[in-house]
């Protein structure tokens, strides 16, 4: 799996950088997926605001290059064009607590095939050699692996790890360059909250709303947040940290160091281990099924995580007023059973302006983080300088 071409720079403003860069414009619009599969060469010049002219030297180029499917119809601008089949595969690779999610997809971040392996929480949580084996054994082989979106659930800001308490000996590594160095081939790492919450935005509830909300609960609890239709990452990289807002400054201890986080009392590790007594060795679904049937303890436990979470979400919707919240992970398994409660303790402790705002479980449920790696690779794959 050959990395792809070492990227070309060209002088600002340069000839070279402006077609570049009209390319690249031709090209992104080409990524988002239509009814039809195809965009018309009249369609493009709509989209970019490119001459027509210029819209069909691009596809001609493209298109010798490799890239680009063209067929013709009622002349250039009415010519189908779509990203050529062998033009490339990306990746997306979810690390979480117990399991490695690998994905293949298409150019336009569109899932080809997808695998989920549990793996043991005190195990190898970052094994690479795993990851890229389930890589190969997947890979459809339809062109090039052109990029890697890789999914941590720790703080990450410009692909380096910024804790230890999950991935440890990993605090201040550039995962990107141990990860390229396994899968031959460039990556790209990020949260996995965040990847969740690019992912409902491109493909599931969140489409339909520019600013969005994933709350990803699993043994951490992140958010991923989208503004105007792109990943808010704060000044450092590390916006979104709403596990360890603080709840009840007396609380337990969290693993960062401060007391009464929100994840000391909604992550999934704490319902089961307060659950241990009554459930023992209950996985969390266990417990759901449990809640269900009208175990008490369980539900209580869901109820009182709900109620917790509400009061966050809270204070987060005070400030950036999102047309939509979206929970995510293992814990968003509970349905209704955590929807209710969390919807009460929002309307506790928010305006009532932003008390109402929609909360619902995610549409791409526990696939959520590595779709969103699949769809970021896509994002960053470099297919100009992958074509020249």
């Amino acid at each position: 799996m050959p990395p792809s071409a070492s990227p070309k720079t060209s002088a600002p403003g340069s000839t070279s950088s402006l077609r570049a860069a009209n390319e690249s414009r031709v090209l992104n619009v080409l990524r988002t997926p239509t009814d039809k599969g195809a965009h018309t060469q009249a369609e493009l010049a709509r989209a970019t605001g490119l001459a027509h002219a210029t819209v069909s030297n691009i596809v001609r180029d493209l298109t010798a290059a490799g890239l680009l499917d063209s067929e013709p119809s009622s002349g250039r601008r009415g010519s189908a064009v779509r990203l050529a089949p062998g033009a490339g595969v990306v990746a997306g690779v979810d690390f979480g607590h117990r399991h490695v999610a690998v994905a293949v997809g298409d150019l336009t971040g569109t899932v080809l095939a997808e695998e989920r392996v549990p793996t043991e929480p005190e195990g190898h949580v970052m094994d690479l050699t795993l990851a890229a084996s389930i890589l190969e054994r997947i890979n459809p082989g339809v062109g090039p692996l052109r990029h890697i979106g890789l999914g941590l659930p720790a703080p990450v800001v410009n692909n380096v790890v910024r804790s230890s308490a999950i991935f440890p000996g990993w605090e201040g590594v550039d995962a990107a360059a141990v990860a390229r160095e396994a899968f031959g081939a460039p990556v790209q790492v990020e949260n996995d909250a965040n990847l969740g919450a690019l992912a409902e935005h491109r493909h599931g509830h969140g489409r339909e709303h520019r600013t969005s909300v994933f709350v990803k609960i699993a043994s951490g609890v992140g958010a991923g947040i989208i503004i105007n239709d792109e990943l808010f990452h704060g000044a450092d990289g590390t916006a979104g940290e709403i596990g360890h807002l603080t709840v009840d400054e007396q609380g337990p201890m969290c693993r960062c160091g401060s007391r009464g986080c929100l994840e000391t009392y909604t992550s999934s590790e704490h319902l089961l281990r307060l659950l241990g007594s009554r459930l023992p060795g209950a996985t969390f679904p266990e417990v759901v099924v449990a809640a269900g049937e009208g175990n008490l303890a369980a539900r209580r436990v869901i109820e009182d995580a709900g109620l917790r979470l509400g009061w966050a979400l809270g204070s987060l919707l005070n400030l950036l007023n999102p047309g939509i919240v979206i929970l995510g992970g293992a814990a968003a398994q509970a349905g209704e059973l955590l929807l209710e409660p969390t919807r009460t303790g929002l309307r506790r402790h928010a305006l009532a302006s932003v008390a109402e705002t929609p909360i619902v479980m995610s549409e791409l449920g526990d696939r959520a983080s590595v779709v969103g790696a699949v769809q970021l690779a896509a994002e960053r794959t470099d297919l100009v300088n992958a074509g020249t």
